[in-house]
Parts: structure tokens; sequence; C-alpha cells
């Protein structure tokens, strides 16, 4: 599919702050004062930053109050409800941490929660499409939970932790690529099966359906070649996983840690490339590309 840099953008950055406010939330790092204010303007400016990129992906971003009241039904309604709940109830608890010096723990459970709720409502919009079997998959909401947890970590300054959860993270997102590679096969669907005349013979596509581009097109049918897509994901792991991994090993210095953030964050933005431009849309076997 189209790897729209707002969606990107969105996936990448809500899923650290929410990840951090998780931390936060359940008293990681144990800090109060202005110390508490810098990670929850941090935690905030990540996830609220990210949500607000996400409604540049909107045909109609006017609407996007609307939302909120398909959440009975809709995946990205129940993300919108719930990343408004986390963001209200860790604004209560950072309130108490910062100004009074002191934390209130079930409201921080709660907000931890909430926060991790959201990452899975987001997984779930793409987990549940069964027109992109590559994202049809548990793995998929388990890899965006395990990289926001991991990420998360890093930025809460949680360095033995974070260099285990990043590890953990790193073995997941291989799994999900490795399942991801024959997931379209696995489905069983062919030309065949999408036009119901697989019990009259094989059919094939006699010429493509217009000459020009579409909309489907655009949006639906993107290929990255074996060899760019490998290197790629050469670099995602590198950059997610690997080093900062090396350097929250090394002994601790704050130079060291910027570079290991700067550097997991630059990482999981090709990840987050890649999990968009390789996903195959059933569509395309409409167009040949499948």
């Amino acid at each position: 599919m189209h790897p729209a840099p707002s969606v990107i953008i969105f996936t990448t950055f809500s899923g650290l702050g929410f990840g951090l406010l998780a931390w936060l939330g359940l008293g990681f790092p144990d800090v109060t004062g202005w110390s508490a204010f810098a990670f929850f303007t941090i935690a905030y400016v990540c996830a609220v930053g990210g949500l607000m990129a996400s409604a540049f992906h909107l045909g109609r971003p006017e609407r996007a109050l609307k939302a909120f009241t398909q959440w009975r039904t809709s995946w990205l309604s129940r993300e919108a409800v719930t990343s408004v709940a986390a963001l209200l109830v860790m604004g209560v608890y950072a309130i108490g941490t910062i100004f009074f010096d002191k934390a209130l723990p079930l409201v921080g459970v709660i907000g931890a929660a909430l926060s991790l709720l959201t990452v899975f409502t987001t997984s779930m919009i793409y987990a549940q499409l069964k027109t992109v079997p590559r994202w049809h998959t548990a793995l998929t909401p388990v890899m965006f939970l395990a990289l926001a947890i991991a990420g998360g970590a890093l930025l809460a300054g949680e360095v033995t932790t974070a260099a285990v959860l990043l590890a953990l993270a790193g073995v997941v997102v291989m799994a999900t690529w490795l399942h991801g590679d024959g997931a379209f096969a696995r489905s069983g669907t062919t030309l065949a099966t999408a036009t119901g005349l697989g019990s009259i013979g094989t059919p094939r596509a006699f010429e493509p359906p217009h000459t020009g581009t579409n909309y489907l097109l655009r949006e639906f049918v993107f290929v990255v070649g074996r060899k760019h897509g490998t290197k790629l994901r050469i670099i995602a792991f590198t950059l997610a996983i690997a080093l900062p991994v090396i350097l929250l090993l090394v002994p601790f210095s704050h130079w060291l840690a910027a570079v290991a953030v700067l550097s997991h964050v630059a990482g999981v933005l090709v990840t987050r490339w890649l999990f968009f431009a390789q996903a195959e849309h059933v569509v395309g076997l409409y167009y040949g590309k499948r």
C-alpha cells in the first residue's frame, strides 16, 4: 500500500508517546516537579503530535469529530475514544505529580492501561483487514505494542529494561516480517477466488482494466523490490533495535542515550514505511500486480 508520510509519522510517534505515558503512569521514572514536567511534555508532544498528523490523511479532516461516534463497530473510532481518555486521565496524573509532588497511583495505572489500549486499537485498524493478509495476523498488534513499550522504556530512561524490551521487540519485528512474506500466498486469494470463476478453469486478465492510473492503484498497489526491501529491513532493524541495544549496554552517557533514542526513532520510521509499503492489498490481483 502507499506509505503516506502522515500515517508513518502518526503510528511512529503516537506509539512512542503513549508508550512513555504508560511507563510514567506506572511510576517509571520516579520523578516529580520539573523533572516530571519534562517527561510528560515529551510524552504529550509525541502522542498528540502523532494523532494530529493522522488527520492529514483524512479526505475530509473537518469531519474528524465524527470518528468518535462509531465506537461500537469501528476500530478507528475506538482509537479516538481511548486516546482522548488516556490523555485526560494521564493529564490528571501529571498535574498531581508535577505540582503537588505526589502521584495518584490508581489514576496512573488506569492511564497506563488506557495508553496501551490506545496503541492496541491503532494496531487493530490494520490487523482487522482481511484484504491485506500481511496485516491480518495477531502479530500486528503484538508488534505495535512491543515497539511502543520498548520505545517508551527507552524514553523513560529505564536503561536495563529498555535493552531487554528492545531485544524482545526485535524478535517480534523479525517474526512479523517472516510471517508476512508468505501471508498473501497462504490466504489462498487468487483471481479465480476473487471472481468466483475457479470452478470453470483458471481465469486470467485479458488486458488491464484501463490504460491510466486511478485511486486504487495509487493507494493500494505499491510494489517494493525484494532487493530494496531486504536492504531497508536491515537498516530498520539496525537503527531501531541493534544500535540502541549496543549503546545501552556500554557505560552510560547522556550523549549515547540521546543517540540511542534518535536511532530508535529513525529505525521505527523505516519499519513503519515498510509496514505500509509491503502490504499487498488483494485489489492488486485485478491489475496483475499480485
